[in-house]
C-alpha cells in the first residue's frame, strides 16, 4: 500500500479536502490574530487570555461528538464550516476598513471555537463510511501528513502575506480556504445519516452511553490522560510569538520559521508512521514516542541558538505527530461506527483542554520564570506523566493491533484481556 492510496477513493478526497482547507485556514486566523494581537499590545498576558477564550468551547466539546451521531455528519461540516467563513470574513472586512480590535479577535476566537467544537467530531466520524476498513490507518497517516505539510505551508504564507501585505490580505486568503472547506463535504456521496438506533436514545442516555464505552476502554483513556498530562504544561505552537521574541529577539519572521519547522518535522513523523505497520505494540510507540517529545522540550527550553532551536521545534513536530497519529489510528481500530462520534469527540476534549490550559499556562508561567524555563519544566513533568500512564494504565503498553481477513485483532498472549474487553465493549 502506497501513501496516497487512499486518495483513490472520491468520497476520502473530498473529506481530506475540506479537512485541508479548515486546516490552513484556521492556521492563517491563529497566526494572524496572535501576531497581530502582540504586536498591538505588546503583552505576554493577552497571548495567555487569549487561550482562555479558547477554553470556553470546552463545555460544548461532548455534545459535538454527540450531534455527530445523531445528526447528518456532511450537513454538520457544511454548517460549522459556514460560520468559520463568515467569521473570517468579517475579520477582513474589518481590517480592510481599520476598525480591527483586541476585542474582536477575542470574540471570533471564541465563536469559532465553539462552533468548530460542534463538528469537530463529524470529519473522524466520517471516515470508515468513505474508506475500507483496509485503508483506515493509511488514511488517517495520509490525512496526518498531508496536514503537516499545510501546516508547513500556512507559516510560510503568513509570514509572506502578513509582512509583504499586512493582515487584510492574510484574513482574506485565510476566507478563500475557509470556504474550500464549507463546499467540500456537501459533494461527499456516502451517506452521513446516523445510526437509527441511536437517534432514537434520548440525548442524555446516548452521552452516558459514549462516556461509558469510553470510561470502561482499556486504552482510550490512557491515551487521552497522556495528551493531557504532557500538553497542559508545553502547549507551544500558539506562542510561537512569545518565544521568536523572548528567546531570540526576533518578530513575525522567527515566528514563521518556528511554525514551519514544527510542521515539517511533523511531516517527517507522520511519514514514519507508514513504516511502522508491521510493529504490532502500537500503544508502545505512542509512549515511546511522548518521551521524546518531553526530552526535546528541555532541549528547546536550554538552547538560546535560534538554529538550533528551529531544529529542535522540528524533532518536537516529528515525536508529537507520531503520537497523535497513532492515537486517532487506535481510536478508529477500538470504536464501533455508531460510537465513532462521541468517542472522537472525547479525544477532542482532551486534545483541546490540554491545549487551551497549555497555551495559559505556558504565557503565564514564561511571564514568571521566562520562556526557556518553562519549557524545561514541562519536560520534566512530560517524562514523570509517561512513567506514570505506563504503570498505572497497561492497556496502553500492551496493545497491539494486526491486520487480519476480518479487520483487526488483538492475538498476543500478553493482550488476551485487552481483546478480551474490547469484544464486550463492542
Amino acid at each position: 500500500m502506497k501513501p496516497w492510496s487512499s486518495l483513490a477513493f472520491r468520497d476520502y478526497t473530498l473529506l481530506w479536502l475540506s479537512g485541508m482547507g479548515m486546516l490552513v485556514a484556521m492556521q492563517l486566523r491563529l497566526f494572524t490574530s496572535t501576531q497581530w494581537l502582540y504586536e498591538e499590545t505588546g503583552s505576554e498576558l493577552q497571548l495567555g487570555l487569549l487561550g482562555a477564550v479558547q477554553f470556553l468551547q470546552m463545555p460544548v466539546v461532548v455534545y459535538g461528538g454527540l450531534l455527530a451521531d445523531i445528526i447528518n455528519r456532511k450537513k454538520l461540516m457544511v454548517f460549522t464550516q459556514s460560520v468559520s467563513f463568515m467569521s473570517l470574513l468579517l475579520l477582513t472586512l474589518a481590517a480592510f476598513n481599520g476598525m480591527l480590535a483586541p476585542w474582536m479577535i477575542f470574540a471570533v476566537t471564541g465563536l469559532t471555537g465553539i462552533v468548530n467544537m460542534l463538528g469537530n467530531s463529524a470529519r473522524p466520524a466520517m471516515l470508515p463510511r468513505v474508506i475500507p476498513r483496509s485503508h483506515v490507518t493509511n488514511g488517517v497517516t495520509f490525512q496526518t501528513a498531508s496536514f503537516q505539510i499545510g501546516q508547513i505551508v500556512a507559516p510560510l504564507l503568513f509570514g509572506v502575506l502578513f509582512t509583504q501585505f499586512g493582515v487584510t490580505t492574510t484574513f482574506l486568503v485565510g476566507t478563500v480556504f475557509a470556504g474550500i472547506s464549507m463546499i467540500a463535504p456537501a459533494l461527499i456521496r456516502a451517506s452521513g445519516a446516523p445510526d437509527p438506533d441511536t437517534v432514537g436514545q434520548s440525548k442524555v442516555a446516548a452521552i452516558v452511553e459514549g462516556a461509558t464505552f469510553v470510561r470502561k476502554h482499556p486504552i482510550l483513556p490512557g491515551l487521552y490522560l497522556l495528551d493531557i498530562g504532557v500538553t497542559v504544561v508545553s502547549f507551544y505552537r500558539m506562542l510561537f510569538p512569545l518565544f521568536a521574541s523572548g528567546l531570540y529577539g526576533m518578530g513575525a519572521e522567527g515566528t514563521a520559521i518556528l511554525g514551519s519547522a514544527n510542521a515539517l518535522g511533523g511531516v517527517g513523523g507522520s511519514m514514519l508512521v507508514f513504516f511502522t505497520e508491521k510493529i504490532r505494540q502500537k500503544g508502545r510507540i505512542v509512549l515511546a514516542a511522548t518521551l521524546m517529545y518531553a526530552v526535546g522540550l528541555i532541549a528547546f527550553g536550554l538552547t538560546s541558538v535560534f538554529w538550533i532551536g528551529v531544529v529542535i521545534v522540528a524533532l518536537l513536530g516529528a515525536t508529537d505527530s507520531v503520537g497523535m497519529t497513532m492515537r486517532q489510528a487506535i481510536v478508529q481500530l477500538t470504536t464501533p461506527d455508531r460510537l465513532i462520534g462521541r468517542s472522537s469527540s472525547a479525544h477532542s476534549f482532551a486534545a483541546m483542554t490540554a491545549n487551551n490550559i497549555g497555551q495559559m499556562e505556558v504565557a503565564f508561567v514564561s511571564a514568571a520564570i521566562g520562556a526557556g524555563a518553562t519549557m524545561v519544566l514541562g519536560g520534566f513533568v512530560g517524562i514523570a506523566v509517561v512513567a506514570v500512564i505506563w504503570v498505572a494504565v497497561p492497556g496502553v503498553r500492551r496493545y497491539e493491533y494486526t491486520e487480519t481477513p476480518s479487520g483487526g485483532a488483538i492475538d498476543d498472549d500478553e493482550s488476551l484481556d485487552t481483546a478480551r474487553d474490547l469484544r464486550e465493549l463492542k
